[in-house]
């Protein structure tokens, strides 16, 4: 099986939401980062399916569409 690609982020967290992330990973016997990664999936799925975000997405999508017809001079 070929090593899956990933990407490196740095993850700036304080001190007492690190210890429990710490906490979380020994006693599941897992390492910090595959339980960061499994929370981050998770907020990423919870986010595909909130009609609030969804509605953000779009603003911003508009916003930028607009900027970027202003700046070829599309108006």
């Amino acid at each position: 099986m070929a090593k899956e690609a990933t990407k490196n982020i740095l993850l700036r967290l304080d001190p007492e939401l690190a210890e429990h992330l710490q906490t979380v990973a020994a006693v599941e016997g897992r390492s910090v980062s595959d339980v960061a990664r499994e929370a981050i999936a998770e907020l990423v799925d919870r986010r595909r399916t909130d009609s609030g975000f969804s509605r953000l997405l779009e603003e911003n999508l508009s916003r930028h569409e607009e900027s970027l017809r202003r700046l070829r001079g599309d108006d």
